[in-house]
């Protein structure tokens, strides 16, 4: 959070305000704005500001034909959350022997049977041959010994006074028995490169043989928190505010599969900035606050100093307008968020989202929405970003959905989009899922 919040025309003009602007009654001479110092450049950030689907679809194509790191073998327990470089292929058959699917009997012939003494469990190597008429106890997941019809279930079978087995049902041949390479035969492909690896998929790696993965590396991020008036620790005093950003942004982009490499915190320094930013060797750096144009905000003037080129300045988004995206070097890329929270959680899924899944080769997310169940009023030029609780078939507006506030965001599973001019109860609107509340994102907090 920053006290300067990058300038509130700038940055959020309360919608409110921007309705009345273009809602006021003809002749109400009073009712016009006077001109003031800042309206040119505010009139000229609007006409270069880039619209919200542009914005994304511009950051998602930004590193498609960046020089990739190259594929690294990670350990199981490091991959979840990262994304194939290979095909999966089985190294063994699936199952690798013939094998019990119940707890029960192996038989072999028609019944009634004699059971031997000798069972047979889970992690024994290759049993006795069954004769014909003879039955042995099993564990599931057991080697099925030589020459057996079928598996009995414990509960189908009963056995007599004298020992032998009985069955309760009729046994088809090959009953309740997982024969060799059911599910997969060496060699097989089990799944393709650019597979998100989620628990299921470390499963199904190591079932097939594998100790590491070769995985796309997460992109390597550098954050820098800027801004003179923050506070690491205890209570706002004396015109200086807690650092909302430095706390929560690390973790919310390495649930979007970045490796966060630093987190620096720089004030209101020019120089120091340039420094950062034209030594920093990271994937993307994401600079928070001093993206507007006021004497301390020295975003702009550094990406000019070390001639970055700009992709996107400014997004026609409430909250987050003044965010940036710029190309700063041949394989790296600087996000500037806004310096209110939610204006940098808007920039930080608007931009830094779509760049490090392309980064990362992750996978587009389906498109989701759902019905509102509330009336959100809109901005009359910008796309709003919402936060929204999602109830069973609707998606509830949640209040404290202001610049600078983090108290909706915090008790939201999604942000709602709402195009210009509002969306009214019962309109379906696009969700952006938090990863967090993602089925399947793979999220990873570590």
């Amino acid at each position: 959070m920053t006290a300067r919040g990058l300038g509130r025309d700038a940055d959020d003009l309360d919608v409110e305000e921007a309705l009345a602007l273009v809602k006021r009654p003809a002749g109400t001479e009073t009712a016009v704005p006077q001109p003031s110092a800042g309206a040119a450049p505010r009139a000229a950030e609007r006409h270069h500001a880039t619209p919200w689907p542009e914005a994304r679809a511009i950051a998602a194509r930004a590193s498609r034909g960046a020089r990739r790191r190259p594929p690294v073998a990670v350990s199981l327990d490091a991959a979840l959350g990262l994304v194939l470089a290979e095909p999966l292929t089985a190294r063994t058959d699936l199952p690798s022997f013939d094998t019990s699917a119940m707890d029960g009997w192996a038989v072999a012939g028609p019944g009634p049977w004699r059971v031997r003494d000798e069972g047979v469990l889970a992690g024994h190597g290759e049993s006795v041959r069954l004769d014909d008429g003879e039955a042995a106890r099993i564990a599931t997941g057991a080697r099925i010994p030589p020459d057996t019809t079928a598996v009995l279930r414990s509960e189908h079978g009963r056995t007599d006074d004298k020992g032998r087995l009985h069955p309760l049902r009729d046994v088809a041949h090959g009953q309740d028995i997982r024969p060799r390479g059911q599910e997969c035969r060496s060699g097989d492909h089990l799944l393709p490169p650019a597979t998100l690896v989620t628990p299921a998929v470390l499963g199904l790696a190591a079932a097939a043989g594998y100790d590491t993965l070769a995985v796309v590396p997460r992109p390597r991020v550098e954050v820098l928190v800027l801004g003179d008036e923050l506070l690491t620790e205890g209570l706002p005093h004396g015109g200086l505010i807690r650092d909302a950003l430095g706390p929560m942004l690390p973790p919310w982009l390495r649930a979007l599969g970045a490796e966060v490499v630093a987190v620096r915190r720089l004030g209101d320094d020019a120089e120091a900035l340039y420094k950062a930013v034209s030594g920093s060797d990271a994937d993307l750096v994401v600079t928070t606050g001093g993206t507007a144009a006021g004497p301390v905000d020295h975003v702009h003037p550094t990406l000019r100093r070390i001639g970055a080129e700009l992709l996107v300045d400014g997004v026609k988004v409430r909250p987050g307008h003044p965010m940036l995206l710029a190309r700063t070097k041949e394989d790296q890329y600087l996000v500037g968020l806004p310096g209110n929270p939610l204006a940098a959680v808007s920039g930080l899924l608007t931009l830094a989202e779509p760049l490090l899944r392309t980064l990362a080769a992750r996978p587009v997310p389906e498109p989701y929405g759902l019905p509102l169940r509330d009336a959100v009023q809109g901005h009359p030029h910008d796309t709003r970003l919402v936060p929204v609780a999602v109830r069973t078939g609707h998606a509830m507006p949640l209040h404290y959905n202001g610049p600078a506030m983090l108290r909706g965001v915090a008790a939201a599973d999604a942000l709602a989009v709402v195009p210009p001019g509002g969306a009214v109860k019962g309109q379906d609107a696009e969700l952006i899922e938090l990863p967090w509340t993602s089925a399947g994102s793979g999220a990873c907090f570590t």
